[in-house]
């Protein structure tokens, strides 16, 4: 039985890894589950689980849900510190990074050094810490399995390439405002971004889609677990969402992954690899498929996925710093106090203000991550 730890388990990821685990019963035991604010539904998962420990991030959620609990055997515990403390003293065979934002830094970090997998789906982790978390790999012996649908293809295309390779296609859908004028997108409302027409996602992420910043956090997470070149990543906008990516060799021969827009089928792969498993998740029916399509993305309309590959290929502190100003730029977008065009102009704005320089330590990024927080506020206050 395999033991596991996960992360962020009321989200979008964390509730899906838990229907993976559903799906073979028997077969995994949920050691830990940390959340955030949704304490009912922690409560819920941890009655039906009956992990070790519930560790709750944020104060009010933890004291809703003491005052609640009633069984001793689940221990509910408060804050980072004693998620990282039961990182180490529950043995478990792979923790499910789905912590959304920065947050899911340091734990993950921890898991790596401690020599246990990672299902990794927190893409901020290699995104800012990416020299960080090829120490902490180089130190625990551990690996990172993906979990990002497109991740998870080329990890697996690559598995089966002998070598070789030639360049990296990575798929996005474009979005929901992929056909609006650039005129229009200065008038989309967070209730139409949040409006992803291929798949089910959290807030922040499913924006992220909408700006295309997710594709260059993605194409930033795709350097560091494949180990090539800014120029070796070519990014292709696939509205349809059926090939989740391709990967090119040098012979010509292209080794794509197609499957169904349902994220419980990489997350899967992460948990039950190195074997591939049969489950009775959504198939597709080629049959029913009118025509796969595929183009460069616009990037005038979607400056997002430029500033994120510029942000990649400087490296250092930058792409720390866009990180957190894009997390902030998105919040106060969804908080309506800024417009969805006002997301890269903020995000550039931080950006250009930095002066970039290495990753040191776990301390130093955060104190970056903090201060470019702060500037993003201050600058999104004089936007609205």
């Amino acid at each position: 039985m395999k033991k596991l730890a996960i992360l962020g388990s009321t989200g979008s990821i964390g509730t899906q890894s838990l229907e993976v685990v559903d799906e073979f019963n028997g077969e995994f035991a949920v050691e830990i589950l940390a959340g955030n604010k949704n304490w009912q539904l922690l409560a819920k998962q941890a009655l039906k689980y009956k992990p070790k420990f519930v560790v709750v991030n944020d104060k009010e959620a933890y004291e809703k849900l003491t005052n609640e609990w009633h069984s001793n055997k689940t221990k509910i515990l408060y804050g980072m510190d004693n998620l990282l403390k039961t990182l180490g003293e529950v043995p478990l065979d792979m923790v499910v990074g789905a912590m959304g934002g920065a947050i899911g830094i340091a734990p993950t970090l921890k898991a790596l050094e401690l020599g246990i997998d990672v299902a990794l789906a927190n893409k901020e982790t290699i995104v800012a810490g990416g020299d960080l978390v090829r120490a902490a790999q180089a130190k625990g012996g551990a690996k990172i399995l993906p979990v990002d649908s497109e991740h998870s293809a080329i990890f697996q295309c690559m598995e089966h390439g002998h070598g070789a390779l030639s360049k990296i296609l990575l798929t996005a859908s474009g979005g929901p405002f992929r056909l609006l004028s650039k005129e229009e997108l200065y008038q989309v409302k967070p209730s139409q971004a949040l409006k992803h027409p291929n798949w089910t996602m959290g807030r922040k992420i499913t924006i992220d889609s909408a700006t295309l910043m997710n594709k260059g956090l993605e194409v930033i997470e795709a350097c560091w677990l494949f180990n090539v070149g800014y120029d070796d990543i070519r990014v292709l906008v696939h509205p349809q969402s059926i090939v989740h990516s391709l990967v090119e060799f040098g012979d010509g021969a292209i080794i794509g992954h197609l499957g169904a827009a349902d994220m419980r089928i990489p997350i899967q792969y992460a948990l039950t690899w190195p074997e591939r498993r049969a489950s009775n998740f959504k198939k597709i029916d080629l049959t029913q498929i009118a025509g796969l399509t595929f183009h460069d993305p616009d990037l005038e309309k979607f400056p997002c996925l430029s500033l994120a590959v510029t942000a990649g290929k400087e490296g250092g502190t930058l792409p720390i710093v866009m990180n957190a100003a894009n997390e902030v730029a998105v919040a106060e977008f969804l908080a309506e106090r800024i417009g969805f065009m006002d997301i890269p102009a903020l995000v550039e704005k931080v950006m250009m203000q930095h002066e970039k320089r290495q990753v040191e330590s776990f301390e130093q990024l955060l104190q970056i991550d903090q201060e470019s927080r702060i500037t993003a506020e201050n600058l999104a206050k004089a936007m609205r």
